[in-house]
């Protein structure tokens, strides 16, 4: 199973996303996703002048070793650009191996845990009573878990309010556009959120919200114990993680779980939260942490600490993470919450799968492999379009984090 060819395919139906196709003696293929929000050209130089030259000729039954080819092999190791071109390798590789064998991907990692994955999607509005109203509209559609996000007065363009309803897209304009904070006026506004939605809909629904790397480590845990009463399933990023000893302070002041990690690529990242059990779930991703190989690895270690998955799963990671994330959970032991943002019909198209959303939950596909195509006819008609993420400053003007 000598690697034949490995080429890059960039598309934008809505937004941009990288693939990386890989095809073996025979004419057997398998892709990767390897997308970068708002940096995506970075991954795809890597990719094609550093990565693909050296795949020509290995044997692609060999994901092991030529993981630790791709991370080992390179003096500059981990960080996104690079994590994400051996996640794309890795993934096309499952991929390949469970063609090979004619299995979905769950069997070939050790088969079911479960029989679905249960999944949270984005509600969110300009003020608190039109996120309500968007909860509701969540609950309609069978989510039993929503996250909640909400414009806050005498801010502007807060984050999680998106453009659209289910297809929220955060990256908007080719340079970044800035948007507003105000941790003051968010602290004020977030618990009248929650007290609203438990107060309208009760507690039978797993209600989730983003702080989004925005609060100190103090304010953190000040937002943490006002959302205390409406027993939330996590608080996210509720401060940046650059500083894990800020986690510390947080966790001594408050009971709400806590989320972390959607923007770490190794297993070095978080090795200290989850060793010292300062989070609840690890949100690290199939294509930010080095594929399948390397989060099995970051789940094995969360397990031993009773913390559990909850991946990243916002439309910034194209289709083929998602199914590749879906067969991952159905395995993975310590599953916990599985992050789901739909993709516009045309992104679906591009990317043809066989998962599917039922009663608040994801159910996985049984073809073999990972469950996900790509149409290249149809990506070609999509060319890649620069867009770039927010950027945000406090009212005085000073950088803060988007």
């Amino acid at each position: 199973m000598k690697i034949t060819s490995a080429r890059v395919i960039v598309t934008c139906p809505g937004r941009n996303f990288v693939t990386l196709k890989i095809e073996v003696e025979g004419g057997l293929t398998g892709i990767g996703d390897a997308t970068l929000n708002g940096r995506e050209l970075a991954v795809v130089s890597y990719l094609e002048d550093h990565v693909c030259p050296a795949l020509i000729g290995k044997d692609a039954r060999r994901i092991e070793d030529i993981w630790q080819f791709l991370y080992r092999g390179a003096y500059w190791r981990r960080g996104p650009v690079t994590m994400r071109a051996i996640a794309a390798v890795d993934v096309a590789l499952w991929d390949i191996k469970a063609k090979a064998a004619g299995m979905p991907l769950y069997d070939l990692l050790g088969g079911k845990s479960r029989e679905r994955i249960m999944v949270y999607g984005h509600a969110n509005g300009a003020d608190i009573d039109a996120t309500v109203e968007a909860v509701g509209q969540y609950i309609a559609m069978g989510y039993k878990a929503i996250r909640a996000q909400t414009g806050i007065p005498g801010v502007k363009d807060a984050y999680g309010v998106g453009r659209g309803t289910l297809f929220y897209e955060p990256a908007d304009a080719a340079l970044p556009s800035v948007t507003g904070w105000d941790t003051r006026k968010a602290l004020n506004t977030v618990p009248r959120l929650f007290e609203k939605l438990r107060d309208t809909y009760g507690f039978d629904h797993h209600l989730l919200h983003d702080g989004h790397h925005r609060y100190t480590p103090q304010e953190a845990a000040h937002l943490g114990k006002l959302l205390e009463p409406y027993q939330l399933f996590w608080l996210e990023d509720c401060t940046p993680a650059e500083n894990q000893e800020a986690f510390k302070l947080v966790r001594q002041h408050t009971t709400t779980p806590l989320a972390v990690g959607e923007v770490f690529n190794t297993i070095w990242d978080c090795k200290d939260l989850i060793q010292n059990q300062l989070i609840d779930y690890i949100r690290t991703t199939i294509v930010g942490a080095g594929g399948v190989t390397h989060l099995r690895r970051i789940a094995d270690l969360a397990a031993l600490y009773q913390v559990r998955t909850g991946c990243h799963g916002a439309t910034d990671l194209s289709p083929v993470t998602m199914g590749t994330a879906l067969h991952f959970d159905s395995w993975v032991p310590n599953f916990g919450i599985q992050e789901y943002m739909r993709h516009t019909p045309e992104t679906d198209a591009v990317f043809p799968h066989d998962y599917r959303f039922e009663d608040g939950h994801m159910i996985v596909g049984e073809r073999p492999g990972h469950g996900v195509e790509i149409d290249e006819e149809l990506a070609a008609k999509y060319p890649y379009k620069p867009m770039q993420l927010p950027v945000a400053r406090l009212e005085d003007g000073t950088m803060w984090n988007w």
